[in-house]
């Protein structure tokens, strides 16, 4: 890759998440403009710790192959590079592989001869307890120091990388790179850095599009073309009827961050306490002043998921108004005949599972934080049931079904009729996760941590 510095660097960011699509037009657009560079995310932990503990995507093949087939041929017109982070939702090795699979796929059918590069971010749990014993971990609040044996617990790790692995892939020839678990705004600061751009514009710029088109008018309607340089960057939409504003664009800063002034990077601080944001016109936003302070000690975070247990689930309707009307004390004398149930069935006490009953329509979601004022139309019973292994949770789950669907309110004389929405009333969502690391790895170099491998462009005859 050419690494000749420029005046500027324009950065074509099309959605917020790879496979959650967007219009084809705006990307043409974003060419047109002069895109130097394409950068899209395609993983997060929002959705939790089992997209990590399973090495499984959140996304469908079908829907990350659709943006793909669009991006490829895109940067293939344009002759720019693509880069993708967070390959299959958690950046596991099985994720990047499973991106890297899609896009080999789509070059042979369009014909395309892009050199790919794969940065691995998976971590051996060996390699880390040794790094553990020289005092090279340290955790981030609220954990404490970490254990050997948690690192050993987990079923993936992953560290997460800054910029320099892409810069790297980037300078050896890639055309496509396929990183594993990323920053969010590496992804997109990525190319400016390594272009000359200064470090408060370009990690703020990077910061402000990660999610695309969040920082819009219209989050639905596509992405945005970060125009960044030596005094600042500019932020356009990609749709012409969409607008940017200053209060959209420097609301972004609030977006999953500590502070709103300031964000934390492998390598540094980014800090827009003085940055200035100036309406260029009704749709293109100005931002001045923001600055970035290196770090004495680069870091890379550290995410890992463990098995908790097994969980089986069970869903049941209520319609009966007399239970409705009685709907706490009913999900009290559920919990207390269920424990009965079970001890008496298959002899287990109370301490060996767990049961979350959650009654949707009558304060599932903030519980007493946010009481009903009178009793609800209808209900949904949400059984879940956790145990340490599956057979557990469903037994528990399987002698709640009666319950679920006859259980009278103490006062009653006869058993009413739920209703089940399927058959069988049971299903199995077999291992549940949860994050355990919440660390970070002092670092020699900042990609020492990481492995990349780059592939000859494929040739068609």
């Amino acid at each position: 890759m050419d690494n000749e510095r420029v005046d500027q660097v324009k950065v074509l960011a099309p959605t917020g998440m790879l496979g959650a699509g967007f219009p084809e037009a705006t990307v043409a657009r974003g060419l047109a403009l002069g895109a130097d560079v394409i950068s899209v995310d395609a993983g997060s932990t929002d959705s939790g710790p089992y997209y990590l503990g399973a090495s499984r995507p959140k996304t469908t093949r079908a829907a990350v192959a659709r943006d793909l087939r669009v991006l490829l041929k895109a940067a293939a017109s344009a002759g720019i590079p693509l880069i993708v982070g967070s390959c299959g939702t958690s950046g596991t090795n099985a994720g990047v592989d499973w991106v890297a699979e899609i896009v080999a796929d789509i070059q042979a059918e369009e014909k395309l001869s892009l050199r790919v590069a794969r940065i691995y971010s998976e971590q051996d749990a060996g390699t880390l307890a040794e790094r553990l014993d020289e005092g090279r971990v340290h955790p981030l609040p609220p954990l404490g120091a970490l254990r050997r044996e948690t690192l050993e617990s987990c079923t993936h790790i992953v560290g997460v990388m800054g910029h320099e692995p892409i810069v790297a892939a980037l300078e050896a020839g890639a055309q496509v790179v396929l990183a594993g678990r990323a920053t969010d705004t590496a992804i997109a600061a990525a190319y400016p850095l390594m272009k000359g751009m200064p470090a408060g514009p370009s990690w703020h710029a990077a910061k402000i599009i990660e999610c695309g088109g969040q920082c819009t008018s219209d989050p639905r309607a596509g992405g945005v073309l970060a125009t960044v340089d030596a005094g600042g960057f500019t932020i356009e939409p990609l749709d012409p009827a969409v607008s940017c504003t200053p209060i959209l664009v420097a609301a972004h800063m609030l977006y999953e961050t500590v502070n709103p002034y300031e964000m934390r990077e492998p390598d540094g601080t980014l800090d827009v306490r003085d940055a200035a944001y100036t309406a260029l016109d009704e749709r293109r936003v100005r931002v001045e002043g923001s600055r970035f302070h290196v770090a004495d000690q680069h870091t890379i975070k550290l995410e890992g998921a463990r098995v908790t247990g097994y969980e089986t689930m069970s869903f049941s309707a209520i319609r009966d108004p007399h239970i409705l009307e009685h709907i706490d004390e009913w999900a009290e004398l559920m919990h207390t005949v269920l424990r009965q149930r079970v001890e008496q069935t298959i002899g287990l006490s109370d301490d060996k599972y767990a049961v979350d009953l959650r009654l949707y329509g009558h304060n599932a979601i903030l519980g007493d934080l946010d009481p009903a004022s009178g009793p609800p139309r209808e209900v949904g019973v949400m059984l879940l049931v956790s145990a340490p292994d599956q057979a557990t949770a469903t037994a528990v789950a399987k002698i709640a079904n009666p319950l679920m669907l006859h259980l009278p309110t103490p006062d009653m004389d006869y058993l009413p009729s739920l209703a089940f929405p399927a058959s069988p009333a049971e299903t199995e969502r077999g291992p549940a996760y949860e994050f355990v690391l919440h660390h970070v790895v002092d670092t020699v170099t900042p990609t020492e941590m990481f492995r990349t491998e780059i592939e000859e462009p494929p040739h068609h005859g």
